[in-house]
Order: C-alpha cells, then structure tokens, then sequence
C-alpha cells in the first residue's frame, strides 16, 4: 500500500439524506429469485440427522437482495421479478414489506428454495443453490421490455443468476439497450455472463475478487495487482470498476486514481447478502451523487453491516451511518 498517500475525509452528507435527494430511477432485473432457508444447527455428523435451534425465510436473490438494501438505504427502486408455483407465491409474500414497487411475471414451475446451514460448532456456513423455472421467450421479453423502459430513465441493475436456458448474451444485450434507451447499466455477474457484458461498457460493475482472478486468467494476490487490473478493465470499456476484497476491503476505479478503503473489523456472523449490499450502496451514492470516496466508504459500510446479521439478514441503517465515519479511504496512484 503506498502509505505516503493522504487519507480522505468523508464528506458530511455521506450517509444522511433523505429520498427527496434520490434523482435517478433505479430498476432491478432478478430473474431467478429464491426463498432462502437458513438452519442453525448444533453441529454437523455424516450421515445423523441434525436438529435446527433456529430455522429462517427470508427472500432471495442478487437483485432482491439490493432493492431490500435500497430500501433500507431510503433508495426508491422497482424490482422486475420472475416468480413460479406456490414457493412463488411465498416469495411474494415475503417481499410485501421489503421492496417498493415490484412488478411480477409469473410462469410455470416453482421459485428455486436456496439453503444455508449455519454450524455453531465451527462457525462454518454451507450453501445450496436449488434450480428455478424456466421463463417463455414472449414472457421474458414482456418483462424485458417493462425494466428497459425503467432503467432507461436512470441506473439499470443486472445481477445474480439467471434460469440454465438463457443465454450468457443477456446481460451485454440488455446493457446496450439500456445505454441505448438513455440509461446506466451496472453489472454484478460472473463468468461468460460478466466478460460478455463488460464487452459493451457498462457504467459499474462489481466482481469479487475470485471473479476478477477468473475473468483474468490468473491470481491476484495483492490489492496493488487487483487495482492494476480494474484500471485496465475501467481504461478499456467500463467507468467504474468496484472489487470487493472480503476481509481486506474494496477498490474503486475513479478517472484519474484507484481508491482503497479497508474493511472495518467486525464480528462476522454470515457473509451472505454482503456483495449485494456493497452494490445497494453504491449504487445509492452514484444516485445521490456524492464523491466517490464517500460512495466507497458507504458500499464499504453496507457490506461490513451485513456481515454482522445472521442467516440471509441485512444491515441496519443505523449500522451503516455508524460504521461508514470509521472507514478510512486512500488512493493507491494507480
């Protein structure tokens, strides 16, 4: 880290706003949402049946994920969903008091169930991902139609997984359209999906670093190499390029030097939802227009807030406003 760089202050208006403040329509795309049960469990044995102490539903999903954070953020979103069958109608029911408008295209089949066993014993966190309905061609493009609309009158967000029958082309062409329309298009995937979409220029897209190291061919096992490989990315095709780093933190691609802010410490009780509350945040911040190391220090702060919440729960607000003074901002002169 080059230590000779200045620490940045937060700006004041960093966190408190109000959504008379939010200036850009935000639209979220979740074409493969979830009902995420979490099972807390003593401990694991091959083979023996475990009895839960503590069993949670929550809606899942990358993009209801963010529009939950939005909202928590005081960030007016609509969420163009895809949902199936009774476990459907569940997440639907789910989501009442969690997003703010919601626009819903129904199908055959069932919504995917996700599950999480959380092991006391060790600390450690399992995850299965279920499989979720597919989605007719003249149905998709109903929805399609519907969120370009939206996203073309602010920020488009494209996140998450998609049904195995659509093609990893989607993403890249609902980011043209989305330009084309007049909109930004912010991109959180990975593999073909996230090279693919980069290829059209995005405004924001968000990897982690694994998803960085794959889309590169190879490891980064420094921040430094990490951040020259965003600035590569954001020279070529995209204005900003945001790495989260785990433990360590995340950078930020800004025109003329890359931005560094390390994770507050904080007792970690489940890493699920944190990616996506680093989205929520940014996301909240290029909205609100504020400097980019305050939009960094509050992506920063959303993810460190959602670390702290079991299961598939997500940060508090006031968590939020606490933790985002406390997270320190360097450029790293890349």
């Amino acid at each position: 880290m080059n230590s000779n760089k200045q620490t940045i202050p937060q700006h004041n208006a960093a966190v408190q706003h109000s959504r008379d403040a939010d200036i850009s329509p935000v639209a979220l795309l979740t074409l493969n949402p979830a009902v995420d049960v979490t099972y807390t469990v003593p401990r694991l044995i091959a083979d023996q049946k475990a009895h839960a102490v503590a069993t949670r539903f929550d809606p899942g999903g990358n993009g209801i994920n963010v529009g939950r954070a939005l909202q928590r953020l005081e960030v007016s979103a609509d969420s163009y969903i895809v949902t199936a069958g009774e476990t459907g109608h569940m997440l639907e029911r789910l989501l009442v008091h969690h997003l703010d408008a919601t626009h819903y295209e129904r199908v055959e089949g069932e919504t995917r169930i996700n599950g999480t066993i959380m092991e006391q014993e060790s600390g450690s966190q399992y995850e299965v991902s279920g499989i979720g309905p597919s989605i007719p061609p003249s149905q998709l493009a109903t929805l399609l139609n519907s969120f370009v609309t939206r996203a073309g009158k602010g920020i488009g967000v494209l996140t998450g997984s998609m049904p195995a029958d659509i093609s990893t082309e989607l993403y890249a062409e609902l980011v043209q359209r989305i330009q084309d329309a007049g909109g930004l298009a912010v991109v959180d995937s990975h593999h073909e999906s996230l090279r693919r979409a980069i290829l059209t220029g995005p405004f924001l897209i968000k990897p982690n670093r694994h998803e960085l190291e794959t889309l590169v061919g190879h490891e980064l096992p420094t921040v430094e190499l990490v951040a020259e490989q965003a600035r590569l990315i954001a020279r070529q095709c995209v204005q900003h390029v945001c790495v989260s780093l785990g433990g360590e933190g995340a950078l930020l691609t800004g025109p003329d030097d890359t931005l560094y802010a390390a994770a507050p410490k904080v007792r970690v009780q489940s890493t699920v939802g944190a990616g996506d509350s680093m989205v929520a945040g940014l996301i909240a911040g290029f909205v609100r227009k504020l400097p980019l190391p305050d939009i960094l220090r509050l992506a920063v702060a959303c993810g460190a807030g959602t670390v702290q919440q079991p299961g598939t729960e997500l940060f508090m607000a006031d968590t939020v406003e606490a933790l985002a003074p406390t997270i320190e901002i360097r450029e790293l002169g890349i």
